[in-house]
């Protein structure tokens, strides 16, 4: 006897049988799925879901191995990720990757999959790395073939003026390294204009100076002596030579010149180490004129007043010894018929070689009175130099800026000061010396205060036969406007 339930237990039989090869389908189908990389799964910024481990590293390096386009104004630089040696952890983000697909338990993980639930988007971050050091080694290349050096300021020849300089470009390197490593880390992004630095127009070797002062002696056609020296009060450069007729003459021992009334710079040193720092009217006065005016006779009275009645000149050369310029001296008053007090021989005067005719009343040489100016300078501003350290008890900053106070005030607009631009403050004493209406030695010494540096400026010229007051003049003059415009360079 057939029970009545028994197509119904068939139909239930058929139909969980049915299910379970449904589930089964289903399981094998998502067992594939899961086997794969999750979907909607984000690595570096490329969707990767639902791929496998290996078309997935492909399409991460095939992606990031895209060349970064670099320009250099208008030049593109195609910069291969390889050649800095840029690498894909691709094995590191792979497994994040998994650890994201595995947080979620297999069977709740198979029910979503079963109701068909939309999966989150799941982001791995690049995870990369490359050698800086080889992209600066790259960078250097590209320094190398772009940048666009400067040019200096060149003299126009045959002028004492110069051709303003032309500023350069070149690759800020280490702004680069930050531009270029974002590059390399973005898909999007692998573009980007180089940032470059303006290269302002490099000075002049300082020591160019002497060649182009050599050439203003050259195309003035003197064919006297010149005794030059010049002296950065910044730097401390010196240049230093003598020139005749388009050679070198030798400066050691320096060259012997009458200094005239530029040896009144030492007397007024002189005179400071013996005075009060508020000398009388009358003192300031006598001051005045030996040096604004130029004045011999009040040189003369200056040096009875306030150092000495009866062997002031021998005790100015005395004071220039202790300050180690032994070639600079004063062998007697200015007044005419003044008789020689001493017959001094120097290194200077001793040379054999040449002959500037010195004035045996007093001389100079120009490395020497450039070094009294220089002393004069630095212990003006900032109270020391050898002045202070041999008179420290006599000589003080207040004095030595007084000192070039009064040298300021000589504004005789020839010789240096026609050479600078008028307001131009220069400290200087000039001398020359009339012979029966003959000049054979000229000369100015001076410290001028410029806006790009100052610096200490000799000059002497000497003939044997004459010295024509226009041309020589004029020479200083130009040499004066050589060594400025070397300073104070023209504007781009």
């Amino acid at each position: 006897m057939r029970t009545p339930f028994s197509a119904l237990r068939y139909f239930s039989l058929i139909l969980i049988l049915i299910a379970v090869i449904l589930v089964t389908i289903q399981l094998v189908a998502f067992s594939r799925v899961r086997a794969k990389l999750p979907a909607r799964l984000i690595i570096a910024g490329i969707d990767v879901g639902a791929l496998d481990r290996q078309e997935a590293g492909n399409i991460l390096s095939r992606n990031y191995a895209q060349p970064v386009e670099l320009r250099y104004k208008d030049s593109s630089i195609q910069l291969n990720p390889s050649i800095v040696d840029f690498t894909l952890n691709i094995d590191s983000m792979l497994s994040l990757a998994d650890y994201e697909r595995t947080t979620k338990p297999f069977w709740l993980d198979f029910w979503d999959f079963l109701w068909g639930r939309k999966v989150d988007e799941r982001n791995v971050p690049l995870s990369a790395s490359y050698s800086e050091e080889r992209l600066r080694v790259f960078l250097e290349d590209v320094t190398n073939r772009y940048d666009q050096p400067s040019r200096p300021a060149m003299p126009i020849p045959g002028t004492v003026s110069f051709n303003p300089g032309e500023s350069g470009t070149e690759l800020d390197v280490d702004a680069s390294i930050s531009l270029i490593e974002s590059a390399l880390y973005s898909l999007s992004n692998r573009v980007i204009q180089l940032p470059l630095k303006k290269v302002d127009p490099v000075r002049p070797p300082f020591q160019n100076l002497e060649i182009l002062l050599k050439q203003t002696l050259d195309v003035a056609g003197f064919d006297g002596l010149a005794g030059i020296y010049l002296l950065d009060l910044r730097t401390g450069q010196e240049i230093h030579f003598g020139y005749r007729q388009g050679e070198d003459v030798s400066v050691q021992p320096d060259i012997p010149f009458t200094a005239s009334s530029i040896i009144k710079i030492p007397i007024m040193v002189s005179a400071y180490i013996r005075m009060d720092e508020n000398p009388d009217p009358e003192t300031i006065k006598l001051l005045e004129d030996m040096i604004d005016k130029s004045g011999n006779e009040a040189a003369d009275w200056f040096m009875d007043r306030v150092i000495d009645p009866d062997r002031a000149p021998l005790m100015v050369t005395e004071d220039m010894k202790q300050l180690g310029l032994e070639n600079t001296f004063l062998a007697g008053y200015f007044t005419f018929g003044s008789p020689l007090l001493a017959v001094i021989e120097t290194p200077a005067n001793s040379r054999l070689d040449i002959n500037t005719d010195p004035d045996p009343y007093n001389q100079t040489t120009p490395s020497e009175i450039g070094m009294l100016l220089e002393d004069l300078y630095q212990c003006s501003e900032n109270g020391g130099s050898a002045l202070v350290a041999v008179y420290p008890k006599q000589l003080s900053q207040l004095k030595c800026r007084a000192m070039v106070s009064y040298l300021v005030k000589n504004r005789l607009p020839v010789l240096l000061t026609a050479g600078i631009p008028e307001g131009t403050q220069i400290a200087h004493k000039h001398g020359w010396v009339t012979t029966n209406g003959v000049i054979k030695t000229i000369g100015d010494a001076g410290i001028i205060f410029t806006p790009n540096g100052n610096y200490i400026f000799v000059v002497f010229l000497y003939h044997p036969d004459q010295l024509v007051w226009e041309p020589a003049s004029k020479l200083v003059s130009d040499l004066s406007s050589a060594v400025y415009n070397f300073y104070n360079l023209p504007a781009q």
